[in-house]
């Protein structure tokens, strides 16, 4: 993949445009399929309507994507553009080197992403037993005996209601509960996330109006396919070929982005008058 800088003409424009494009639609591609939101949306897909939940998840990687393509349009403003291709060149490849190993060391077998299903169940349902009321009780509960203990409403007993509580619970009025779940499941699942701070880099190094597109049509992929069967191709798909192809993936945005910087020091002192 040659670098493609942008020089002042029509077609160096349109290749800097194609290139900036690409990698942010495969590194999503590559990073997303088989992860942690990926599987939250396809559990959640199973219990409720698609439709609900892919507008949830993806309104919620629409707004990440904005926020991460953001803040790296932000770093050349503070650190000279040349500083910020060798820090995404750096951050590229440490996630490529770090993703090889663990391609090394996964199995042949899908055991990784039964580890990021159960994950993703048990914060599914960590979420619904925090906000399911007292009428939510299993009705084998009841019959056994097991009704839920009524609580005295006196002024030290009775619980306050959190600002975070209060909002989800107007989202939740307005947009339905399912909405609100899967917005804020995969929000929480992709901060902080490998694609987060790829986007971020990829922000820094691109025109951020095309990295959000690309980040944007990569999830909303993802997203769909999730929700549409997203349990059957996590059953069929081997991470082990995933994380290897990421890794190769990200190695060369990391060995591009390196040729790119020292190419722009060298612009630089051909540019000073000696």
């Amino acid at each position: 993949m040659a670098p493609a800088v942008y020089d002042g003409t029509t077609s160096s424009l349109s290749e800097a445009s194609a290139q900036a494009l690409l990698q942010s639609f495969s590194m999503i591609i590559v990073s997303e399929i088989g992860d942690k939101t990926f599987l939250i949306a396809a559990i959640l897909a199973m219990r409720h309507p698609r439709l609900i939940v892919f507008a949830g998840a993806f309104g919620s990687l629409v707004v990440m994507s904005m926020l991460s393509a953001a803040m790296g349009h932000l770093l050349p403003t503070l650190i000279p553009r040349r500083w910020t291709q060798v820090a995404a060149s750096i951050l590229f490849l440490v996630f490529g080197t770090k993703m090889l190993l663990e391609a090394r060391a996964m199995k042949a077998g899908n055991e990784k992403i039964q580890e990021e299903m159960k994950e993703a169940q048990e914060e599914i349902e960590d979420d619904e037993a925090e906000h399911e009321g007292a009428d939510d009780v299993p009705l084998e509960e009841m019959e056994a005996g097991h009704s839920p203990t009524v609580q005295k409403t006196t002024s030290k007993s009775k619980p306050k209601t959190s600002f975070r509580d209060g909002a989800r619970n107007f989202c939740s009025l307005l947009l339905g509960p399912v909405f609100v779940q899967a917005f804020i499941l995969t929000f929480l699942g992709e901060w902080g996330d490998r694609s987060q701070i790829a986007t971020i880099a990829l922000g820094a190094a691109h025109n951020v109006y095309l990295v959000t597109i690309g980040t944007v049509v990569g999830h909303g992929c993802c997203t769909a396919l999730a929700v549409i069967g997203g349990r059957y191709v996590s059953t069929k798909i081997s991470v082990k070929h995933v994380t290897l192809g990421g890794a190769i993936l990200f190695l060369i945005f990391g060995i591009v982005y390196l040729y790119e910087a020292y190419m722009m020091g060298a612009d630089m002192e051909m540019s000073i008058p000696t």
